[in-house]
Parts: C-alpha cells; structure tokens; sequence
C-alpha cells in the first residue's frame, strides 16, 4: 500500500507525472479536438469522469481478482465508465457529442487511464485510488483546455466560443472576441497547431522544472556551506 499523501497525488496529477506533459499519453485526443475550449473541456470532463470512476472500481476489486484476468476485468470497467459517459453527453450535450465523435468512445483506448489503474488503483485503498484518478484526469483536463484556447484564441482570435453546448443557453454570452475581424490563422486549428503548441508547454514545462531544480540545488548548496561554516565553541580540559 503507498504512502502517498493526497497532497502528492495532487501534484504528481497536475504537473509533476502529468498524463499529456510528461507521461505523454492520450495524445491522440490531445492533438485531434482541440481546436475550440469547449471541444477540450468536453473531452477532458468526460475523461477526468472515467479515470476518478474506473480507479475507484478497480481499487474495490482488487482483492478480489487474479493475475490472470486483471486486465481484462479492467478494460470492462473503463469501457463501462466510459459507455455512461458517452450516454451522458448524449443525453445532455447531444450537439457536443457529434462533434466529439468518436473521440468519446476511444476514451477507453486512453493508455492513461489504463495504466493508472494498474499501476496505482489496484494497489492501494478506494479513496486515494479515487483522487489519483481525479488528479489525473483534472491534469489532463487543464492542458487540453490550455492548447484548446491557445489554438481557439490563434486561429478564430476568440475565446470561450460556443459554450452552450456544453453549459446550455447560460453559455452564448460566455463567447470573448480578442481581435475584432481577425482573419484567422488555419494552422492553428489544424492538426500541425496541435503539435506545435503542445510541443511548446511541454518546452515550457522542462524549461520551469529545470528552473526550479537549479534553485533548489542552490538553496541546499547555500545550506550547507552555512553548516560547514558555522563555528563551534569547545570547552573543557584537553589532556
């Protein structure tokens, strides 16, 4: 059983082990519908509720299935998840959910959520299997979001456009125009845009992990020669 606080889950799920920055898994989603925030944020909330809702599952049976069919017992519960996920967005997003397409169903092909379940849900309790999985899934949620307003901002110079098919009718006002008559920029919201703006957060991320690295290998250097340094004051009788 890990030791694992929820704190560290937090973390590990939003920047140190993100999925899309760091594992670099469910790229394929990443790249293919963000175009716009709510496309991103519609994939990411569906995802972010299979990943919480299969770790808790799995974590549940995990005592009470063998080697032998611990993997497939797990795509049965993700494809499970999954399914009402779909089945929600149909319900309650419908105009969403056609443009998602398939997308929504190949969540149960996302590697993430897979391999969270194997390497950390079916080891440890049900409620830090739960929040790793929603850390998780939040992490993945927050850099589609990002690269969907990124792309959505480059290459319509709006943001927050078409929100109410995700939130309803509250949403047709949500829609920001940055630039007024922008003529748009294509290659953002194309495919090759995908991979060079998530090629740049994933750059960013490196470039403030290696920042921070160095500043904390500097504090402990700083520490230590102040350890070193330190005088000490002796007493007594030396024979």
């Amino acid at each position: 059983m890990s030791n694992t606080s929820y704190g560290q889950l937090a973390a590990n799920g939003l920047w140190k082990n993100n999925p899309a920055l760091v594992q670099l898994l469910g790229l394929c989603p990443l790249l293919a519908v963000t175009g716009s925030v709510v496309n991103a944020l519609g994939l990411g909330l569906a995802t972010t509720v299979v990943l919480a809702g299969s770790n808790l599952a799995v974590s549940m049976i995990r005592n009470a299935v063998t080697d032998a069919i611990k993997l497939p017992a797990f795509v049965m519960i993700i494809a499970s998840f999954t399914t009402c996920a779909e089945l929600l967005m149909k319900a309650f997003t419908y105009e969403l959910y056609q443009i998602l397409g398939i997308f929504i169903a190949l969540i149960v092909t996302n590697c993430a959520i897979l391999g969270r379940a194997d390497a950390f849900a079916c080891k440890n309790r049900v409620l830090p299997a739960m929040v790793d999985g929603l850390m998780m899934g939040l992490g993945f949620a927050l850099v589609l979001v990002v690269v969907g307003a990124i792309r959505e901002l480059l290459g319509n110079g709006t943001l927050f456009a078409d929100m109410h098919l995700l939130v309803g009718e509250i949403g047709r006002n949500w829609k920001i125009t940055v630039v007024d008559n922008y003529p748009g920029f294509l290659v953002a919201i194309l495919p090759p845009g995908a991979f060079l703006v998530t090629g740049f957060l994933i750059a960013l991320k490196n470039i403030i992990d290696g920042r921070l690295e160095a500043s904390r290998a500097q504090r402990l250097a700083s520490a230590g020669e102040a350890k070193v340094s330190r005088r000490v004051r002796t007493t007594g009788h030396i024979e």
